[in-house]
């Protein structure tokens, strides 16, 4: 979650600086031209002073006659472009130069000067130049009108070399640059802080609530920081977790009670029973029938105190090895497979596991005991223990009838038993009880159909703590 919404607090930090920079740039580059248009106005309008006062001119070309202000006001340009390297002229009505530098520099007919001259002599100051960006080389032309008694004698005009003031444009552009990358590192690291802030109890609950779902329901919301609603949530989880668990105790309770209570008073009533049967004849079908529900039903009440205390139980793992564990559950039920006429075989290498061994044992006994039952004389049951990535298996495969798909997905369910097989011993819990222990240390129990018959059964234990 936090890589997700990353990117979108970054992406808008980002937008907000560029909305903010970009403005600030264009003002910095703005700032830089108006200071040196500025400049060249100042420029022209003392060029302009001096031109004012200069009589001798020539209504056809170029001056036939100097005098004293003449000179000054051509030393000036002189100086003027020596100190800064801009071209400056004074120009006439007719476009003769009065005076200008360098020599060389004439009034063009067209382009940018002729149109701020053009501009000039309308008795007003040229437009402002537009703007320069640093990547642009273009000169900056400014012209000032000269005006004698109402008249516009002649035109100042100024063409700026433009990049000393790229420069520094570029220069405020890359401070500017600097100060928003260091904003975004700034914002970056406080979206990190926030994120984690904000994400860091959502973390909590989902791992106190996958461990909750894996059946650890001790786990609860550790206390943490983040904002008021996330910690309000986290109490609430605990309190319903408190509530959730009391639930499941008391109904663990009630069945174990149930279970052992009700024990004795079966107990008296089978007693009964058989002290009934001694004044019978023997063979009695009635009394036999009866026999065998009591004692179906004392082995039901058993099953149940089993079962509520395998939900209940904590597992006791211990570094396991599961092939020698299977290995020496197949020895044991070796006999009892041969006396029914079935082959168990088993392929058990050394593979080690996490594992309570009573309860591994207890879960491969139900398992082998069930596929060695439903196996017909002359079938096979076979073991097969291995290691499958982060957990350690052993699967039982026989070639018995098997399951249909929907009773695949029925099995294990308490007191379920196939239509099928309603007639072999049993109550129906003993998965059930084998599934809960193994839940308990972590490990799993599932079914397949075996191929081309039969069933498939894995036990699996993790092989890691």
């Amino acid at each position: 979650m936090r890589t997700r919404l990353l990117p979108l607090l970054i992406v808008l930090l980002a937008a907000v600086l560029l909305a903010l920079g970009i403005p600030l740039a264009a003002s910095v580059a703005a700032a830089q031209q108006q200071k040196v248009v500025v400049d060249r106005i100042d420029d022209t309008a003392r060029f302009a002073a001096l031109a004012q006062f200069v009589t001798d001119a020539s209504t056809t070309s170029r001056p036939t006659g100097t005098d004293e202000r003449q000179e000054t006001l051509r030393r000036e340009l002189a100086s003027y472009y020596g100190v800064y390297g801009i071209r400056a002229g004074v120009f006439y009505r007719n476009a003769s130069s009065m005076a200008n530098a360098p020599d060389d520099w004439v009034l063009p007919k067209t382009g940018e000067v002729r149109e701020a001259y053009d501009e000039a002599l309308l008795s007003r100051r040229s437009h402002d130049p537009r703007q320069v960006w640093p990547w642009q080389r273009t000169r900056l032309v400014v012209a000032s009108p000269v005006i004698r008694d109402g008249d516009v004698v002649a035109v100042v005009v100024t063409d700026s070399p433009t990049g000393p003031m790229r420069s520094r444009t570029l220069r405020g552009w890359l401070f500017i640059g600097a100060g928003e990358f260091a904003a975004m590192l700034l914002a970056v690291g406080a979206a990190l802080r926030l994120t984690g802030w904000v994400l860091r109890p959502v973390r909590v609950l989902d791992a106190t609530t996958h461990e909750i779902a894996s059946g650890r329901l001790k786990s609860r919301v550790a206390a943490a920081g983040g904002p008021p609603e996330l910690r309000r949530l986290a109490r609430a989880f605990n309190e319903m977790a408190d509530n959730v668990e009391d639930v499941l105790e008391q109904q663990r309770a009630f069945v174990a009670d149930a279970s052992h209570q009700l024990r004795n008073p079966l107990a008296a009533l089978l007693l009964r029973i058989e002290l009934l049967a001694l004044e019978l004849p023997e063979g009695n079908e009635e009394i036999a029938s009866v026999r065998t529900e009591g004692k179906r039903l004392a082995q039901v009440l058993d099953d149940l105190l089993d079962l509520a205390l395998a939900e209940h139980a904590e597992a006791d793992l211990m570094l396991t090895d599961v092939g020698r564990l299977a290995a020496e559950r197949v020895a044991a039920w070796a006999p009892a497979a041969a006396a029914k006429g079935v082959r168990l075989s088993g392929e058990c290498p050394a593979t080690t596991g996490w594992a309570d061994p009573i309860t591994l044992s207890s879960a491969l006994d139900a398992v082998i005991d069930n596929a060695v039952k439903f196996t017909p004389e002359g079938g096979v049951v076979e073991v097969a223990v291995a290691a499958d990535g982060a957990m350690s298996t052993v699967v039982v495969t026989d070639t018995g009838p098997g399951l249909t798909d929907e009773e695949l997905a029925r099995v294990g369910d308490r007191f379920w038993r196939s239509g099928r097989h309603q007639n072999v011993k049993g109550s129906g819990l003993g998965l059930s009880i084998t599934r809960a222990l193994l839940a308990a240390g972590g490990g799993s129990l599932s079914y397949e159909h075996g191929e081309p018959r039969g069933l498939r059964v894995t036990v699996s234990v993790p092989r890691s703590r």
